[in-house]
C-alpha cells in the first residue's frame, strides 16, 4: 500500500492492553492519606486505579498487552522488525525495557529500544514506528505505552498519589492493515519546563542517596497548577492542528491522554465537542502516562466505541513532562 509520493502506508493492525488484577479504590486512598472519594472524583474523575504487586512490572505488563496486540493482527512475534517501548517506569535503567520484552514474546528478530517522553511516549512511538514503515526499513512495528507508576509514586503526598495507575496498551503497526491508517503525527517539546514533573534523583545528575531519599527526592513530584494550565491549552491546540490538518474528514472520536476528567472536559468545552465523542476510561485507571492512549485505544476498538468511526478521523493528543506533547490521528 502506497501513499502518494511514493511512500509507504502504515496502519494500526492490531492492538492489546494489560492492568494488573489488583485495584486500588479511592476508598483504599482514604485509609492511607488525608483524602475521600468525594474529594478525589471532583477533581479528576478517577474512582480506582490500577497497581502492580510482587512479581509484576513494566515488561511484564508489555509483554501481555503485546501478545494481546499480536492475537489480534493475526501475527507472530517473529514477524516483528522492531519492539518500541515508551516508559518512564523502566525495569532497570538499562538495559531497555524493550529487549526483555522482546525476550519475553519471542521477537527474535525484531530490535528493540525504550523511548522517553512521558505522558506522550505512545504518540511519540506511534511517530516513530509510522516514519519506519513508512520508509520501508520494517514492516511490523510493536508499539507499547507501559508503566508502573506505583513504583514510584509517594503515597503520603495526596495531591500525587491519587492520580496515578499501572498498566500497558500496545499496538501493531504493519505495512499491511484493514483499517486505522495513520495519518502524520506532529510532536513538540519545551526542555523550560523540565523541572514541572520529574523524579528528581536516581540519574547520573544525582544518585539516590540516604539524604536524598528522606527529602523524598526518589519520587514522582508534580507542580499542580502550571500542569492544569499547560494540558488544558495544548488539549486544544493538538485537536485543532488535526482537525485542521485534514479538513475531508469528519470526527469520528477524540481519544485524549487520561490525565484528568476536568483537564478533559475543560478542553472539550472549549473546542465544542459533544462528550459522545471524546473516550475516557479515566475513571477505572487513573493516569497511567505513557500506557494511557494505548489502553484507551484497545479498549474503544474492543468495545465497538470505534465501530461508528469508520471512516472518519480518529484523533489523538498527549502532553506530559519534558514538557512534551504531540498529537496524531487515523483514518478509522
Amino acid at each position: 500500500m502506497s501513499a502518494p509520493g511514493g511512500m509507504i502506508r502504515a496502519g494500526i493492525r492490531g492492538t492489546g492492553s494489560a492492568v494488573p488484577p489488583k485495584a486500588l479504590t479511592n476508598a483504599d486512598l482514604e485509609r492511607m492519606v488525608d483524602t475521600n472519594d468525594e474529594w478525589i472524583t471532583t477533581r479528576t474523575g478517577i474512582k480506582e486505579r490500577r497497581v502492580v504487586v510482587e512479581g509484576e512490572s513494566t515488561a511484564t505488563l508489555a509483554a501481555e498487552a503485546a501478545r494481546r496486540a499480536l492475537a489480534a493482527a493475526g501475527l507472530e512475534a517473529r514477524a516483528l522488525d522492531l519492539v518500541i517501548v515508551a516508559t518512564v517506569t523502566p525495569d532497570n535503567q538499562f538495559p531497555s525495557t524493550a529487549c526483555k520484552v522482546q525476550a519475553l514474546i519471542g521477537a527474535d528478530r525484531a530490535g528493540a529500544f525504550d523511548l522517553s517522553a512521558a505522558c506522550s511516549g505512545f504518540l511519540y512511538s506511534l511517530h516513530v514506528a509510522r516514519s519506519m514503515v513508512a520508509s520501508g526499513a520494517a514492516r511490523n512495528v510493536m508499539v507499547i505505552g507501559a508503566e508502573t507508576l506505583s513504583r514510584i509514586v509517594d503515597y503520603t503526598d495526596r495531591t500525587s498519589c491519587i492520580l496515578f495507575g499501572d498498566g500497558a496498551g500496545a499496538a501493531v503497526v504493519s505495512n499491511e492493515f484493514e483499517r486505522g491508517e495513520i495519518l502524520p503525527h506532529h510532536i513538540y517539546a519545551d526542555g523550560e519546563g523540565y523541572e514541572i514533573m520529574w523524579l528528581q534523583a536516581g540519574g547520573s545528575a544525582q544518585r539516590i542517596t540516604p539524604e536524598a531519599m528522606a527529602a523524598g527526592q526518589h519520587f514522582l513530584r508534580i507542580r499542580g497548577r502550571e500542569v492544569y494550565k499547560f494540558a488544558v491549552s495544548r488539549f486544544v491546540e493538538l485537536v485543532t492542528e488535526q482537525r485542521s490538518a485534514h479538513p475531508e474528514l469528519e470526527l469520528g472520536l477524540v481519544i485524549p491522554h487520561q490525565v484528568n476528567l476536568r483537564i478533559i472536559e475543560s478542553a472539550r468545552e472549549k473546542l465544542d465537542i459533544p462528550m459522545e465523542r471524546i473516550f475516557c476510561n479515566i475513571e477505572k485507571y487513573g493516569n497511567t502516562s505513557a500506557a494511557s492512549i494505548g489502553i484507551a485505544l484497545d479498549e474503544a476498538v474492543r468495545s465497538g466505541a470505534l465501530d461508528a468511526a469508520r471512516g472518519k478521523q480518529v484523533v489523538f493528543c498527549a502532553f506530559g513532562a519534558g514538557l512534551t506533547w504531540a498529537s496524531g490521528s487515523l483514518r478509522w
